[in-house]
C-alpha cells in the first residue's frame, strides 16, 4: 500500500520517514520529495509497505502524530493523474 505523508519538517530525511513507520511493519521504500532547483524538501513524502493492515494501522495511529514539533498527516496516497503539457508559447490562435 502507498501512503502520503504531508506536513512534514523540512529536516526529516527518507530515513527517518522509514523509522517512523518501521514500527507497524515491512517498509519497502520512504521518499521525501525534494525541490529540484533548491533540492530542499517540499514537505511531503511517500512510504510503501508490502502489508496493507500494517498500513492501514499505521496511518490510523500516526496521522495527527506529532513529529518534529510538526502534527503530520497520514493518508492512503491517491493514483498520480496524468499531467497535460502545455506549449510554452502557441501561435495556433493568432490571426496574424
Amino acid at each position: 500500500m502507498n501512503i502520503y505523508v504531508s506536513n512534514l519538517s523540512f529536516a526529516v530525511t527518507d530515513e527517518d520517514l522509514r523509522s517512523y513507520f518501521a514500527d507497524y511493519g515491512e517498509v519497502t521504500s520512504a521518499k521525501v520529495i525534494m525541490d529540484r532547483y533548491t533540492n530542499r524538501s517540499k514537505g511531503f513524502g511517500f512510504v510503501e509497505m508490502s502489508d496493507d493492515e500494517a498500513a492501514k494501522k499505521a496511518i490510523a495511529e500516526l496521522d495527527g502524530a506529532t513529529v518534529d514539533g510538526r502534527s503530520i498527516k497520514v493518508s492512503v496516497a491517491k493514483p498520480r493523474e496524468e499531467r497535460t503539457s502545455k506549449p510554452a508559447y502557441s501561435n495556433s490562435n493568432s490571426r496574424w
